[in-house]
């Protein structure tokens, strides 16, 4: 599927940025490892050094250099990596594999996920079902919605063709150094390129090509245009 280069795992992401690049090996898109994060968590987790990382309950490993505050909620399977922090009242429902120098804000739930090293999902965020990567950050209240309404398989609109995925819970693939902005609403099947910025109160749906600004009115700019 040449045409669709521009959303594979090798244009998306830096591997050397998370923990977890074994489990896109083999892979070409991300949204193909959704299904095997919880079992790749546990596998990994029982390689990881008990000198760095203190096992919490079942199926969950926790950084010692981490800071979790005491009404966090996490559930396993998931990994907690080295200098992240988890805010009061977080929620972590399980098959969640956190990086290293991250963010989990106050009141924001996480669930069969992987975040990159240095993702923020600082304030009332909630991310399903998705792949964020290196240094992507969502302001306050944005959310990813990962079921469609009359509940069939999830597509993600490429350039006017649709691409089947095969999945019914399918949040928003986000590539490294992308910026959601306040209380955005990312659809079933969104895909975001590198460095792209999504506009306060956008609903996104679909693929944005990277180095783009997504205005909320749905106007999308390449950023090399917008001068």
């Amino acid at each position: 599927m040449a045409e669709y280069n521009e959303m594979t795992i090798s244009e998306m992401y830096d591997l050397s940025n998370t923990i977890a690049a074994e489990l896109f090996k083999g892979k070409t898109y991300p949204w193909e490892v959704l299904p095997e994060i919880g079992d790749f968590i546990i596998k990994l987790g029982e390689t990881l050094d008990p000198n760095e990382y203190d096992k919490k309950g079942e199926n969950v490993w926790i950084a010692k250099s981490a800071k979790i505050a005491p009404t966090a909620s996490i559930t396993g399977p998931c990994i907690i990596g080295k200098d992240t922090e988890v805010r009061p009242s977080a929620f972590i429902r399980g098959k969640a594999l956190v990086g290293e120098g991250c963010v989990v804000g106050n009141s924001s739930e996480l669930k069969n996920v992987v975040l990159f090293n240095k993702v923020q999902v600082p304030h009332f965020n909630y991310v399903g079902d998705s792949i964020f990567g290196f240094k992507s950050h969502t302001g306050a209240g944005a959310v990813t919605s990962n079921v469609k309404q009359d509940k069939t398989l999830v597509t993600v609109n490429y350039k006017g063709t649709r691409v089947e995925t095969g999945l019914k819970k399918f949040g928003a693939m986000l590539a490294d150094n992308v910026e959601v902005g306040c209380n955005a609403v990312l659809n079933p099947g969104t895909v975001v390129g590198k460095h792209t910025n999504i506009y306060p109160l956008s609903f996104v749906r679909g693929f944005v090509p990277a180095e783009s600004i997504h205005k909320n009115n749905g106007e999308l700019i390449h950023k090399r245009d917008d001068v």
